[in-house]
C-alpha cells in the first residue's frame, strides 16, 4: 500500500532477506573479508554470529551471488532442534540425495560418494547450517566428522556455521567441541548499525526503490529511532514498515516523531496481547480446549488476534454511547441559562459536567481511532505478505 503512495518501486524494508538490498555495515565487511578467507582456505569451519535480525540471511544470500556455482557446490540447512542422526540426513537431502530409510550409515555413504564425485568434477563443496545454536552436541559432531571427508590429500567439504550469540558461547566453553573449535579457520560476530550507520543504511534502501525525498523525517526522528531498535536490521524494517503504512493511511509527506511514538506503542500493544493469549491458552483448562478459537493455519489470517482486536473496538463504542449518553444526561442542547430560574453556580456546574464529558468523548474518540488504525494496519500487512492475497 505505502509503495504506491509514495512512488517506491517496491517494499524497502521488507523482512524477508534481499541480497539486492544488501547494506556493508562496517561489521558485514569485516564478516565479507573472513569469509573471504575461509573459503580460499577450501577446508574446516566458517562461524558467523550475531543477534536475531542482524543480518546473517542476508550476508549468507549477498554471499551466494558472488560465488561461481559452477565452481562450488553449496548446500543450506536451517536447522531445528536435531541430533546427530537427524542431522546426517538433513544434510543429504540439502545436497538432494535420496536416501531410503533412517539408515544413518546409507546416508553418509551417499553424501561421501557425492563430495568425490564432485571433487573429482573440479567443484568444491559448502554447507551453509543456519540456526545452528538449536543444534544439540551431538548433530554438531556429525559435521565435525563430515569434515573429515578427503579425496587423497584433499578435503571434500567445507561448512559455514550460523548461530546466535549463545552458539558463539557453546562453541567457545564446551569442554564436548575442543575437536570442532580446532578447526574453525575464521569466526565473526555480526554486531548492531551504529546510529550513523543506521541513516545511511535506511537511506540506501529507500534510494534502491526510487526514493526521491518523500516521505522526510522530522528531525531527531532516526535517532529515535536507533534508540528503538538498537540499531538491529530487522527491527529497523519492522518499525520503518509500520511507519511508512502510518504515513500513506494518514497521508503524511513527513515521518513524525509522534507517529514513531504511536508504531512503537502498537508494536508494544502487540506484543502484550499475543504474551497474554499465549498465558491464557497455557492456563487453560483442557475441557474448554474445544471452546477456544481455532488456531489459523500457517499463512492464513490471524484470526485470534483480529477477534481480539475487534471485541476490544466494540466495547470502546460501548463506552463511547454510553458517555453521550451522560452528556445527554448532563443537559446537552439544554444548557441552563442563569436568570432563567437557574443560579450561577448550578449554571457554572452543568458548564462544567459538559466540559467533562466532551473531554472523555474526545478521548475515546481517539482510543477508537486508534484501534481502527491499528486493525487496518494489520489486515494490509497480513495481504500484503502474499502476492496471490494482494490480488485478491
Amino acid at each position: 500500500m505505502y509503495e504506491q503512495f509514495y512512488g517506491f518501486s517496491g517494499r524497502p524494508f521488507q523482512l524477508t532477506p534481499d541480497p539486492q538490498f544488501y547494506f556493508e555495515s562496517i561489521s558485514h565487511r569485516k564478516a565479507m573479508s573472513y569469509l573471504g578467507y575461509g573459503l580460499g582456505q577450501g577446508e574446516g569451519f566458517i562461524v558467523i554470529t550475531g543477534e536475531v535480525g542482524a543480518g546473517k540471511s542476508t550476508l549468507v544470500a549477498h554471499l551466494m551471488e558472488r560465488i561461481d556455482p559452477a565452481a562450488l557446490t553449496v548446500a543450506q540447512v536451517v536447522t531445528s532442534a536435531l541430533d546427530g542422526a537427524e542431522i546426517v540426513h538433513v544434510v543429504a537431502q540439502a545436497f538432494g540425495l535420496a536416501v531410503e530409510g533412517h539408515d544413518k550409515a546409507a546416508a553418509l555413504g551417499a553424501i561421501e560418494r557425492f563430495l568425490q564425485d564432485e571433487a573429482r568434477a573440479g567443484r568444491r563443496c559448502l554447507l551453509v547450517v543456519d540456526e545452528c545454536q538449536n543444534l544439540e552436541l551431538t548433530a554438531l559432531e556429525e559435521l565435525r566428522m563430515l569434515s573429515n571427508f578427503q579425496l587423497g590429500s584433499h578435503p571434500l567439504l567445507q561448512s559455514l556455521l550460523l548461530g546466535q550469540p549463545e552458539f558463539r558461547r557453546t562453541l567457545a566453553h564446551h569442554p564436548g567441541l575442543e575437536q570442532l573449535r580446532q578447526r574453525i579457520i575464521a569466526s565473526h560476530h555480526l554486531e548492531a548499525l551504529d546510529a550513523s550507520e543506521l541513516e545511511n543504511y535506511i537511506c540506501h534502501r529507500l534510494a534502491h526503490v526510487g526514493w526521491n525525498g518523500r516521505p522526510g523525517f522530522e528531525a531527531g526522528l532516526l535517532d529515535a529511532l536507533y534508540r528503538h531498535t538498537g540499531g538491529i536490521p530487522r527491527r529497523v524494517n519492522q518499525v520503518m514498515n509500520r511507519l511508512l503504512l502510518l504515513g500513506a493511511i494518514e497521508e503524511r509527506s513527513e515521518l513524525s516523531l509522534a507517529m514513531l511514538d504511536d508504531v512503537i506503542a502498537e508494536m508494544a500493544a502487540d506484543q502484550n496481547r499475543g504474551a497474554r493469549a499465549g498465558s491464557d491458552l497455557r492456563s487453560a483448562p483442557a475441557a474448554a480446549a474445544p471452546a477456544a478459537v481455532p488456531a489459523a493455519p500457517q499463512g492464513s489470517l490471524p484470526v485470534t488476534e483480529v477477534a481480539a482486536l475487534l471485541a476490544e473496538r466494540d466495547a470502546r463504542t460501548a463506552e463511547l454511547e454510553a458517555a453521550i449518553g451522560e452528556l445527554q444526561a448532563a443537559g446537552f442542547g439544554q444548557r441552563p441559562v442563569p436568570g432563567e430560574g437557574v443560579s450561577p453556580e448550578d449554571a457554572a456546574l452543568a458548564e462544567a459536567r459538559l466540559a467533562t464529558a466532551l473531554e472523555r468523548i474526545e478521548a475515546r474518540l481517539e482510543e477508537q481511532e486508534q484501534s481502527f488504525r491499528h486493525v487496518l494496519t494489520m489486515l494490509i500487512e497480513w495481504l500484503e505478505e502474499d502476492p496471490s492475497r494482494r490480488a485478491a
